[in-house]
């Protein structure tokens, strides 16, 4: 894998998600959102990481409906052994199989990968200990808040392989980024060269919202004419003048 640098991801935290999801679109990917998808805690803040995965699927009462598993390592509990095989800065992506029946996880699990420096966990699933979580400083994302224990109708099984998350195809590696908004998914490729390029279109569309906002008309604003990109480079000059 390429390496990506702390500088791409402190700039992938300033953009929001419509200026990545444009950039994505730009080269090609259309649907990079994960839909339906929102934060426990909107004010946790924005967040960029590479992608662990982890998947479940279906329960079944031979494999699932012991709780004991809870204390076994290995196969009988693959989800605790992703927590504490997750590092510091990586993000938790969990394929639920947009199932929201059962908890993905709670706040036992939160707290650990908090404490880890964790950056992020997402689920296309439920979490449980919604109010717990929401009071965390830590962003967690699913499609809604259950009191359902795991085992109920979910099986982890495996780490660290290709998932789908939200139907957006996630591999290892892959570069998550997540605002209150909700959660886009980049190619590791190509993340650096759109850190850059996103990060100038926020700036430039900084420029054009305060021209729009005193009246200026959508033509030949936003989009950007030449002459309203002569401006924008005259503004963007005169910020780093000191």
């Amino acid at each position: 894998m390429t390496d990506i640098a702390a500088d791409t991801l402190d700039k992938l935290k300033t953009c929001s998600q419509g200026t990545i999801t444009t950039q994505l679109f730009k080269r090609g990917f259309k649907q990079q959102f994960l839909v339906g998808l929102a934060p426990l805690n909107k004010a946790a803040g924005p967040f960029a990481g590479e992608a662990f995965t982890l998947r479940f699927i279906p329960s079944r009462e031979d494999r699932d409906y012991d709780l004991s598993d809870l204390h076994k390592r290995g196969e009988d509990n693959m989800q605790w052994e992703a927590v504490e095989a997750i590092g510091e800065g990586q993000v938790m992506m969990i394929d639920s199989r947009n199932d929201p029946r059962a908890a993905s996880a709670g706040n036992m699990l939160m707290t650990r990968m908090m404490r880890k420096g964790v950056a992020a966990a997402v689920t296309d699933g439920a979490f449980r200990d919604g109010t717990e979580i929401a009071a965390m400083p830590f962003p967690a994302y699913c499609r809604a808040n259950t009191a359902s224990t795991r085992p109920a109708f979910h099986r982890a099984v495996d780490m660290q392989l290709p998932i789908g998350c939200a139907d957006v195809a996630v591999y290892p590696g892959d570069i998550v980024v997540g605002d209150a908004d909700g959660v886009s998914v980049i190619p590791r490729a190509i993340a650096a060269e759109l850190a850059e390029e996103a990060a100038e279109q926020e700036l430039r569309e900084t420029f054009l919202f305060t021209k729009i906002d005193a009246g200026a008309p959508l033509w030949g604003t936003y989009p950007a004419s030449a002459e309203t990109l002569t401006e924008y480079e005259a503004w963007k000059a005169g910020r780093n003048t000191p």
